[in-house]
Order: structure tokens, then C-alpha cells, then sequence
């Protein structure tokens, strides 16, 4: 069964997932616009903003994939979690959020121990576990970063 106009919407990340150019930095830049606002950095919303969209993802992404194959490149609601991930407890300043996203992107993209193999997962969990490791290895090394002073806040 196809994914229904509201489904697409969510799935596509608000359409950003139908960018010609680089789907999934589209959809990371809506997540990190609707981490701009004001009071969404809580780690309390955040935690719920992860929790709600990884479920939705996994039931969205498993429709997905039936649909049109493995990992579509227009489901995105993955990178909404992974940038979420990547930024949660963070100090909510320009530097860091611009730190945060080019190394998730790069994590994302190069998929690091496990995700590679998490991406083999069949169904929505496989396309939300390996944005979800590389957000949480994102994070872990952005507050590394912060706690030797690489990064100033």
C-alpha cells in the first residue's frame, strides 16, 4: 500500500526529502530549523521530539521502502532524528550548531561501526538505526570537543 498524501508529507520531511540535490542534507536542514525554535532545545522536548519520530519513522519508513525500495532517498525523517540526536544537550549557540551538523552529515555519510550494518536491517528500523548511531557518535564527539576546549561556547 502506498503512503498517503499526509504520509508523504511527514515521511518527506515537509517535502525537503524531494530536493534534487542532496535529499538528506535537505531534510537535516529543516530538523535543525525546527531546533532553532525557541525553547526546542530543551532535552525534554527534544527526548520526546526523538522518541515520536523514531517510532513514526520506523512505521513511515517500513511503508516507505515497500513503496519505493530499499532506503528511499525521499524518506527523511531519519535525518530529523540523527541532527536531533546530534545537537541534544548541546549548548544551543551558531558555532555549535553548525559544528554538530557538518560532522553528522559527515558520520551520516560515511556510516561508521555499526551503522553500515544497521543499514541492512530490513524494514523503517533499518533506515532509522544508522542515522540514529551516527547522531549519538556525533554528539559523543561534539562533547568531547567541548569538555578538552576545542570547541568555545
Amino acid at each position: 500500500m502506498q503512503p498517503n498524501k499526509f504520509e508523504i508529507f511527514l515521511g518527506t520531511g515537509f517535502f525537503s526529502g524531494y530536493s534534487p540535490f542532496a535529499p538528506g542534507t535537505a531534510g537535516s536542514v529543516v530538523a535543525v530549523l525546527i531546533y532553532l525554535i525557541p525553547g526546542f532545545e530543551n532535552p525534554a522536548v527534544m527526548l520526546l521530539a526523538v522518541s515520536f519520530v523514531t517510532v513514526v519513522g520506523v512505521l513511515l519508513g517500513t511503508k516507505f521502502e515497500k513503496s519505493y525500495g530499499k532506503d528511499p532517498s525521499k524518506f527523511v525523517l531519519d535525518e530529523f532524528v540523527g541532527t536531533w540526536l546530534a545537537l541534544i544537550t548541546l549548548p544551543k549557540t551558531l558555532t555549535i550548531v553548525i559544528l554538530s551538523f557538518i560532522l553528522w552529515r559527515m558520520l551520516d555519510i560515511l556510516k561508521p561501526f555499526p551503522a553500515k550494518q544497521l543499514e541492512r536491517v530490513k524494514g523503517g528500523w533499518g533506515i532509522m538505526l544508522d542515522d540514529i548511531v551516527s547522531g549519538i557518535y556525533t554528539l559523543i564527539l561534539m562533547q568531547i570537543l567541548l569538555q578538552i576546549h576545542i570547541i568555545k561556547f
